[in-house]
């Protein structure tokens, strides 16, 4: 599943966007690795942790995605020549060089998701297509490194994804202690409107017999 993709000028994000399905620290993880990019055209696979990003650079722009299958790149690759296809007929050459940081999120976020989404579903078919196999034919073991070898000592930063499942567990919980919450919150609260309303007949009552005699016998002499 691709999970991440976004679109940059070296370490400057143009537009970006991750799968409602899940959440993590994976956009600070690809700030560093963009840093450690070349410029040059070319194409990288990089894998960190139980995740692989893979990326591909053109006239100075960067397209990248993460996805959590160590061993399927073709799609990935696929999504990657898609959509730079798609930024350059949108955008031509010039426009990325000169646009600053999510200047472009806003327009091709939405086009980035749609792309992910249609890969993610049809990923088999993807996966067999004999034009994919020769995009990615220049894609050798030598091209697959782990992110340590890029990375400078201190710049390790670890992986948090959380799935979808966690994600609702922890909602359903918060969700159960709310109402829990809630209910206990009524109970208080009705407790202490009894309390004041019962206090509250006791002080009429006093100040009524104060007055008139706790048999009344002086308002009745009225």
């Amino acid at each position: 599943t691709i999970v991440y993709a976004l679109v940059s000028r070296q370490k400057t994000v143009l537009a970006e966007h991750t799968t409602t399905s899940v959440t993590g620290n994976f956009p600070t993880v690809t700030r560093v690795l963009l840093a450690k990019i070349p410029p040059s055209d070319g194409r990288m696979i990089y894998n960190y942790d139980d995740y692989v990003f893979h990326y591909v650079v053109e006239n100075g722009i960067c397209f990248l995605c993460m996805s959590d299958e160590k061993h399927r790149h073709r799609v990935p690759f696929a999504l990657l020549q898609e959509i730079k296809e798609l930024f350059t007929h949108k955008y031509g050459l010039e426009v990325p060089q000169r646009a600053i940081a999510f200047s472009l999120n806003e327009e091709f976020s939405r086009i980035l998701q749609d792309r992910m989404e249609y890969y993610n579903s049809a990923g088999a078919n993807v996966d067999s297509l004999s034009s994919v196999k020769n995009q990615i034919e220049s894609v050798k073991d030598n091209m697959v490194q782990n992110i340590e070898q890029v990375l400078e000592r201190g710049e390790k930063i670890e992986l948090l994804v959380d799935k979808t499942d966690r994600l609702n567990q922890q909602a359903f919980i918060f969700e159960r202690s709310g109402r829990e919450l809630k209910r206990a919150m009524w109970w208080r609260n009705a407790r202490w409107a009894a309390f004041l309303v019962v206090a509250g007949g006791f002080a009429i009552f006093f100040v009524a017999g104060l007055v008139c005699g706790f048999d009344f016998h002086r308002c009745k002499a009225h």
